[in-house]
């Protein structure tokens, strides 16, 4: 049963339903609120996104499609074919950093692979409350696992042939529970259409967005109390704890308890109605808040007078009702002075004040029923989304500013801070298990974010403002390029530092279970000095970060002295932090930053940095095998290439090879003269690619061209023993070739082509000719490819030049262009009756190469000059330099 490609049609039923059940069923037993499952596409490599069950899709739509190999949490689970436990954000951001750097919210997750037999069909996945560790998720993944090892079962059965028929018969226990979502049936239609033979069950459709499952409340539930102002007392009744879900001794304690419980976040503005009403002016309509969950509630008080104000304190007595989702609820919130959305988890607008479409300038009937996104066009953009998407994700309520567009119904997203009219709106939104409420309230200008107490109680200053979505990303996108750890290590130094206002930097590496300096910067000369080589037991800070794979952060000496007593400081003010580098499970080293002044670290600084340091650490373990790699790369290449050329008393010959500076400076190109029966042959070739793979092959291609060439083969079978032996091989790559073989007496030359670029030939009256040989297909391709021999004629004096494309393409520009550069460049060779110097020409053709410091492809050029009897080879003296393409 296979999932049908975007457009194609609709994927089958049968399968839709079995994911929604296991999504949801996931969802309900793990106390989460959003499940998922991910399926295998037909597009080898790649896990699609089938079932969603309490997200909207459009806001997730960039983990709609994975590729097994990334470094992300579905992917491994997939892959290792084992479950992913993480238990928390931090624990994310440690061993996921680019999974954690997109979705930067509270929450845990679990990913637990789908196999039925020896068969896997992709990842059930629930997001869930944080936790302390993954101890405390133990119920939950194996109630989430159980239900992936059944999902499992069922998806193998539906792959088989006929498999829908034997579902729903073999199934029968299932099958009661299946029966009221009218799946028994359901199957059988399959059945009966002969819908489910496929053999392989996959998706590559988008994802089937449901909302999650919901326990149902009450409605219209509803607890008094009463409140005795002279001695602070409050007596409630058997509803009121009911209603709250607190114990009535926590309610009955106090006025302040009281409005704690009844308004969460709002207590202050409840206390003062209570006052009010006790001195005899209660307010004259409920008083309206909301829940921890964002459910509505209304506050209707009372007292014992009969009107007006007192000068005695008196009685007071309330009422508070949850009316529910209904009408009752609806026309409550009507009244309230402030905009009101309710959004389902799937962000459609179930529910809109009058007030909201006043401050959102719409009607509600044009938001109801549609995303939010679409509705209120200028609360969208990335921004407006990043907000959304933190309420979905994030246990407490997200606050924001926006400014309204000039122009009503106007779609400019103004949540940057560029509110046209000069209007904006104080944005709140609930979350809560199966709702989104959202409040808009005018707003005369943006407040600047209050500060976050220091946990300590430290008198230090706030960290400068940073934007925790946009560095993760910045930084990721800079490392990306980075190709040796000087490389990260400078881009850290650019990127990270100046974001944090740090101005130290040391960055070590492990070794042998000893820590050595990569790189510094801002250190007192020599202080590092002691600190070289340190083992891991060593009682340092820098040491503990990476054993025990936890940040540390100080923010002041003081107190860094106090946790290592003793420790050589670099100055008496300021404040570090301590990053272990941990990339993909395997200690790397330790990040320290280090900041001139005290400063308190935010619980979102903490968490950013976490994530930064882990995208470091990959970034560092990727350079380590650069590097590694590179090595090795650049010897075997140096001991592929010839270390000196076949000659022949009346041939001459040159050769010359540049790498690529781009990446690792190693690819597939090579040349070779060989001695093949009374000739000489001339083979020029490119193997794709670059890297140890390509300079492998081409080592191995190269082997090959001699053995047959020394057989004294024509080119044509050079070539087609060449090509069997690269398919055989299967290394995944292609070449290209080149193969001329000369008669240095009579001057004659047989050529063939594989796919390779056409050699030049400088007559010796100075006459340049790209010669258009016929040729066949590139090496590796096709095994029954036939290689046509052109004979032609070298006269001594001439000069015949084979190259690889690296000498003669430019971006943007045909690669004719480049050829016809290098003709003219050959024929500018003047002709003088000296010694002849091939080197030299060799070196002017490949002088502009030379010096570009950006060469994204290797090159190699190899010239051959023939000497006739009695003849001396002329002398190229260097003519004015040609253009370069």
């Amino acid at each position: 049963m296979t999932g049908s490609a975007p457009g194609a049609g609709r994927p089958p039923a049968r399968l839709t339903a079995l994911l929604i059940d296991a999504s949801t069923e996931a969802v309900r037993v793990s106390g989460g609120q959003v499940g998922g499952v991910y399926l295998r596409s037909g597009a080898a490599g790649l896990l699609r996104l089938a079932v969603l069950a309490g997200l909207p899709g459009p806001l997730f739509k960039p983990w709609w499609r994975l590729h097994v190999d990334r470094p992300f949490p579905v992917a491994d689970a997939y892959r290792l074919g084992a479950e992913v436990v993480l238990a928390n954000a931090t624990e994310a951001m440690r061993r996921y950093p680019q999974f954690a750097a997109g979705l930067p919210f509270p929450f845990g997750s679990l990913y637990v692979p789908v196999v039925g037999g020896t068969t896997t069909f992709g990842v059930l996945t629930v997001l869930r409350p944080s936790a302390a560790d993954a101890t405390a998720v133990l119920a939950e993944r194996e109630r989430v696992a159980d239900i992936a090892g059944r999902l499992g079962a069922r998806l193998l059965r539906l792959a088989a042939p006929g498999a829908a028929g034997g579902d729903a018969a073999g199934d029968t226990g299932e099958a009661a529970g299946e029966a009221a979502a009218g799946d028994a049936s359901e199957a059988a239609g399959e059945a009966a259409a002969g819908d489910a033979g496929a053999a392989v069950v996959t998706w590559d459709d988008e994802p089937v967005c449901v909302p999650p499952p919901v326990a149902r409340r009450a409605q219209g539930r509803a607890g008094g109390f009463t409140w005795d102002p002279v001695g602070d007392t409050v007596t409630a009744d058997a509803g009121l704890p009911a209603l709250l879900g607190a114990p009535a001794g926590r309610i009955s304690g106090s006025s302040a308890a009281l409005a704690d419980a009844v308004t969460p976040g709002d207590a202050p503005r409840t206390l003062a109605a209570l006052r009010e009403t006790a001195a005899g002016r209660p307010p004259p309509l409920p008083l309206y808040a909301r829940s921890g969950d964002g459910t509505l509630r209304l506050l209707e008080l009372w007292n014992d007078g009969a009107g007006g104000p007192s000068p005695e304190p008196r009685r007071v007595h309330g009422l508070v009702v949850e009316p529910g989702t209904g009408a009752a609820a609806d026309a409550a919130a009507d009244l309230l002075p402030e905009g009101v959305l309710c959004l389902d988890r799937l962000g459609l607008v179930r529910y809109a004040n009058p007030r909201a479409g006043q401050l959102l300038r719409r009607a509600p009937a044009e938001l109801l029923g549609r995303p939010l996104w679409e509705a209120v066009p200028w609360l969208g953009g990335p921004v407006g989304e990043d907000h959304l998407r933190a309420a979905l994700l994030s246990p407490g309520p997200i606050r924001f500013h926006a400014g309204l567009p000039g122009e009503p119904g106007a779609h400019a997203s103004a949540l940057d801070g560029s509110g046209a009219d000069g209007t904006w709106l104080d944005v709140a939104i609930h979350p809560g298990p199966s709702t989104l409420t959202c409040t808009f309230r005018p707003a005369h200008r943006v407040p600047e974010p209050a500060p976050e107490p220091d946990e300590e109680g430290a008198d230090v200053p706030d960290a400068p403002s940073v934007a925790p979505l946009y560095r993760p990303i910045a930084l990721a996108i800079a490392l990306s390029e980075a190709v040796t750890a000087r490389q990260v290590s400078a881009v850290v130094m650019r990127e990270l530092l100046p974001a944090f206002g740090g101005r130290r930097l040391a960055i070590y590496l492990l070794q042998d279970r000893r820590l050595y300096l990569a790189w510094e910067n801002g250190f007192p000369a020599g202080f590092l000095d002691p600190f070289e080589g340190v083992g891991l037991d060593a009682e340092l800070p820098g040491v503990h970060t990476l054993t025990s794979g936890r940040p540390l952060f100080f923010d002041s000496m003081e107190r860094l002295t106090a946790a290592y007593p003793g420790i050589a400081l670099d100055a008496t003010r300021g404040s570090r932090a301590f990053l272990p580098l941990i990339a993909s499970g395997r200690p790397v080293g330790s990040c320290i930053l280090g900041f001139d002044l005290p400063r308190r670290f935010s619980s979102q600084e903490r968490a950013a940095l976490t994530a930064l340091a882990g995208l470091i650490a990959h970034a560092l373990e990727k350079a380590q095998r650069y590097e590694s790699e590179a090595a090795l790369a650049r010897g075997l290449q140096q001991a592929l290439l010839p270390r000196r050329l076949s000659s022949h008393p009346r041939v001459e010959t040159t050769g010359r090879y540049l790498p690529g500076t781009q990446g690792m400076e190693v690819g597939g190109d090579w040349y070779d003269v060989v001695e093949s029966g009374d000739g000489l042959a001339l083979v020029i070739g490119d193997v794709q690619g670059h890297g140890v793979q390509a300079a492998a092959t081409m080592g191995q291609l190269r082997t090959a061209v001699r053995a047959f060439a020394l057989g004294d083969r024509p080119p044509d079978e050079v070539l087609s023993g060449t090509n069997h032996l690269l398919i055989d091989l299967d290394p995944g790559l292609f070449a290209s070739c080149c193969c001329l073989r000369l008669d240095p007496v009579s001057g004659a030359v047989r050529a063939a082509r594989a796919g390779h670029l056409p050699p030049l030939l400088r007559r010796p009256d100075g006459r340049t000719e790209v010669l258009d040989l016929p040729g066949g297909v590139v090496l590796g391709v096709d095994p029954r490819a036939r290689y046509p021999v052109t004979e032609l004629r070298l006269d001594a004096g001439a000069v015949l030049a084979l190259y690889t494309d690296g000498l003669v393409e430019r971006p943007g520009v045909d690669i004719d262009v480049g050829v016809e550069w290098l003709r003219a460049a050959l024929a500018e060779a003047a002709v003088a009756s000296e010694r002849p110097s091939l080197p030299a020409l060799a070196d002017r053709l490949t002088a502009t190469a030379r010096h570009t410091t950006d060469r994204p492809d290797d090159i190699a050029l190899l010239l051959a000059s023939r000497v006739g009897e009695g003849l001396d080879l002329p002398r190229f003296r260097a003519a004015p330099r040609p253009h370069s393409p």
